[in-house]
């Protein structure tokens, strides 16, 4: 049985040597062309690769850029840390997996990939409170009791998906007792039940906040043309695309994760892994989509991939320092 994230059982080549010849010829066997890769497994080494690569980038630029040191952008960097993070464990487990399998590590890597991926929802979660926060109390948001407050919901997003990754390592798993163990093995039915309902209390957060903010901007549009006595076209495309944008992103975030969400609850090891393998791969794609999403189209992050790619092709009558207030 295989599932995913678990060791796939493959014929090792073996060889022979025909004892009826002189000089005692040594020759492979049939079973040499038995070693076989998952495809499931090549897709999602694939998705890993691309996550790695694109969450990388932004995490250099928060990073080596002083001017994006803002709260905003610190939560897109821990998201962006967290998908890259999820990024290289799908790369991990997919070598482990076939290069060197061993239950221990086995532990370690869907551990680490527990960790990523709570991390990265724990962090979409972050940056859906600080935007409320940034129009629901707009003239105090740039406080420091503000910024007290994201660091702290930092704190507890990382202290949390550490904890719960660390519990497969620390006992939680289904090595000993593998009627106990669950879609994603080696974690136990209970252990990803409580992912799966950690999941849906987020998201149904996630969806409260983003009405909310839905109804403020609606609210502070309606003001604005009361003020000026109609309406204008721009105020009416500028709604409506705030709007869009929010149901993009939760629609995004539901799409790929709900499926595999859902299926850790209702789904049992013995199912066949084709199916986890099929809820599980859309739910990697959230992490290739987050910095599209919050990161790519951001200005400011814009006009650093443009400064930072003219420094490297030395296109300098092109570029052209501008300041924050151009942009």
């Amino acid at each position: 049985m295989n599932e995913s994230f678990s060791v796939n059982e493959t014929a090792l080549p073996a060889v022979w040597i025909d004892d009826t010849d002189d000089n005692a010829t040594l020759e492979f066997s049939s079973e040499l062309f038995n070693f076989t890769i998952n495809p499931w497994d090549i897709m999602l080494c694939i998705s890993g690769t691309i996550i790695a690569c694109e969450n990388a980038i932004v995490v250099a630029i928060i990073f080596y850029t002083p001017t994006l040191r803002t709260p905003m952008f610190v939560l897109i960097g821990s998201l962006a840390t967290a998908d890259l993070l999820a990024g290289m464990g799908l790369i991990l487990n997919f070598v482990f997996q076939y290069v060197i399998p061993s239950e221990t590590i086995s532990l370690i890597t869907v551990g680490f990939l527990v960790a990523s991926f709570t991390a990265s929802i724990s962090s979409l979660l972050a940056i859906t409170v600080d935007r409320y926060l940034s129009l629901y109390n707009a003239l105090t948001y740039f406080s420091e009791r503000t910024v007290l407050c994201i660091y702290l919901m930092l704190v507890v997003t990382w202290g949390v998906s550490i904890g719960l990754g660390l519990l497969p390592i620390l006992g939680w798993n289904c090595l000993e007792e593998p009627s106990s163990c669950s879609i994603v093995k080696p974690l136990t039915r209970s252990n990803v039940t409580l992912l799966a309902v950690s999941f849906f209390v987020i998201f149904m957060v996630m969806l409260n906040l983003y009405f909310k903010i839905c109804k403020i901007v609606c609210r502070h549009a309606h003001q604005i043309a009361l003020q000026q006595h109609f309406f204008t076209t721009s105020q009416y495309v500028a709604t409506k695309k705030g709007v869009s944008t929010l149901a993009i992103i939760l629609g995004t975030f539901g799409a790929s994760w709900l499926p595999f969400a859902i299926y850790c609850l209702v789904g049992d090891h013995a199912y066949p892994s084709v199916y986890t393998y099929a809820t599980l791969l859309p739910a990697t794609y959230n992490s290739m989509i987050n910095p599209i999403i919050y990161a790519y189209r951001n200005q400011e992050i814009q006009r650093s991939i443009f400064v930072l790619f003219c420094g490297c092709f030395q296109m300098n009558t092109s570029c052209r320092s501008r300041s924050p207030s151009d942009v």
